[in-house]
């Protein structure tokens, strides 16, 4: 997640006293407006709880009124603070932060508690509906979710809600995945737009792990429509023959073998991006980006028009970050009814090309935090997975404002229309002239520290800059 303050709002109170507002946003939309006051009370209670050496430096009052050159260094100020809140692994997690941001979420949008039927979305477009409070968190409405459907608690984890955009098209923009401080209800409300919707969707990489949530009829269902719908939108490649193959499964029934086939197709499991530009191999190239299989993949456009092909391990990235930019005139910014500004997102990532080359590589794209998501998911999948536990989890019980009130009915997963034929007029792509090497670096088999996946063959200091590299 890329927290940021791009702007500031002067506003009035109930007492018509003004104060400077400041936004907070999370991937480039407005997440909500706080006070000076109340992150400076967030603060003093994360010193009172975790103590002074943990907690980063916070801005500190000032006894007259600011000057606009001096809101705007405070903004800024505020901003690197928040950022390092969030990246402590302590902090960053604590309900304390993420309560706190849920409840000013809430108060920004001026949305109150109360009981409201929220539709979540399977990936093959059925709908289910769930009765919840529009204060409960991410984990509720997961749970509410895994309840209506009768999903077992211990496959909920296998499983995550994401935020997507229905383009014009036909197609969909994997927003973000919804995360522990906001309140789903409100994050998708308040867009205003019918285009944004939940969406349920496995939230692993690792394709052994399909074999738990197959042995559960309510997971293989989730799961075969989850693989229908990649399919038939060409996430995953699919010559005539394998097609031939999968629809006579399809029709007869014969969900397991269908994915199992599926698992060994290119391309299964990842997640694929909208068209972005990257400077890799050329300044200025036109990109699609995929995610899965511990990688990036990218289809490459050349100037020339040419189209490659190339992949990026995740195992051999020293470090990645994100920036932002917004333009903002004199720190201040009119935004009271807007709730996304024009920010320009770009995720570098440092690679390791050679045995001897290290080169940063850049994407610029909307998505590039949805990218660095995707990234430190499998990191942290890699590490889980190398320490010999295990992605089940047992769901945290965080309710706030009591239980959940859900229909006692139970909406069974539908099977998803047999395939359409796949698109023969389909681009075919040439692979990279100048391979990436598939060796992994030795740091991720030998050592129990993330830090040490580069390995000790290179010297010199590297920032380990935005989000991910606290576990690189």
């Amino acid at each position: 997640m890329h927290f940021s303050i791009p702007e500031t709002e002067v506003r009035s109170d109930e007492n018509g006293s003004t104060y400077v507002a400041y936004n907070i946003h999370v991937n480039g939309v407005l997440h909500c407006r706080v006070r000076y006051s109340q992150l400076l009370g967030l603060h003093e209670q994360i010193k009172k709880e975790y103590g002074n050496n943990v907690v980063p430096a916070f801005p500190p009052k000032k006894i007259f009124t600011l000057t606009p050159a001096e809101v705007d260094q405070r903004r800024e100020q505020l901003e690197k603070y928040m950022q390092a809140v969030r990246q402590d692994p302590i902090l960053g997690s604590s309900e304390m932060f993420n309560s706190f941001l849920r409840k000013a979420q809430q108060e920004t949008q001026q949305i109150p508690t109360e009981e409201v039927q929220l539709e979540i979305y399977l990936s093959n477009g059925q709908k289910v509906q769930i009765d919840i409070l529009t204060s409960d968190q991410t984990e509720d409405v997961l749970e509410a979710v895994a309840s209506n459907l009768d999903l077992p608690d211990e496959l909920v984890g296998y499983f995550s809600l994401f935020l997507v955009q229905e383009r014009g098209d036909g197609g969909c923009t994997y927003v973000r995945k919804l995360q522990e401080f906001e309140l789903p209800y409100v994050s998708v409300t308040s867009l205003h737009s019918p285009d944004y919707r939940i969406v349920l969707r496995k939230s692993y990489w690792d394709t052994a792990y399909d074999s738990d949530v197959m042995d559960n009829r309510v997971g293989l269902n989730l799961l075969y429509a989850q693989t229908v719908s990649d399919i038939e939108r060409g996430w995953i490649l699919v010559n005539k023959d394998q097609h031939r193959q999968l629809k006579s499964l399809q029709e007869k029934g014969s969900k397991k073998e269908f994915i199992r086939l599926a698992q060994t197709l290119k391309y299964y499991g990842y997640i694929k991006f909208d068209p972005c530009i990257t400077d890799f191999p050329e300044k200025g190239c036109h990109v699609i980006v995929g995610a899965g299989n511990n990688e990036l993949n990218f289809h490459v456009k050349l100037p020339n028009e040419q189209m490659k092909e190339g992949s990026f391990k995740v195992t051999r990235m020293r470090c990645w970050r994100v920036t932002s930019s917004v333009p903002v005139a004199n720190g201040t910014a009119n935004t009271s009814s807007s709730t996304k500004c024009d920010v320009k997102l770009e995720l570098a990532f440092e690679y390791l090309m050679s045995k001897d080359r290290l080169q940063w590589v850049t994407i610029t794209s909307q998505q590039a935090i949805m990218m660095s998501i995707c990234l430190q998911s499998m990191v942290d999948e890699l590490m889980v997975k190398k320490s010999g536990g295990s992605i089940k989890k047992q769901m945290q019980k965080k309710r706030l404002n009591g239980p959940v009130h859900r229909s006692d009915s139970q909406q069974a997963v539908k099977s998803p229309p047999l395939l359409d034929s796949p698109d023969p007029s389909r681009e075919q792509v040439v692979k990279l002239s100048t391979k990436l090497s598939s060796v992994s670096l030795r740091g991720l088999s030998s050592s129990n520290s993330a830090n040490d996946i580069s390995g000790n063959d290179f010297h010199g200091n590297y920032a380990f800059e935005g989000i991910g590299d606290d576990d690189l």
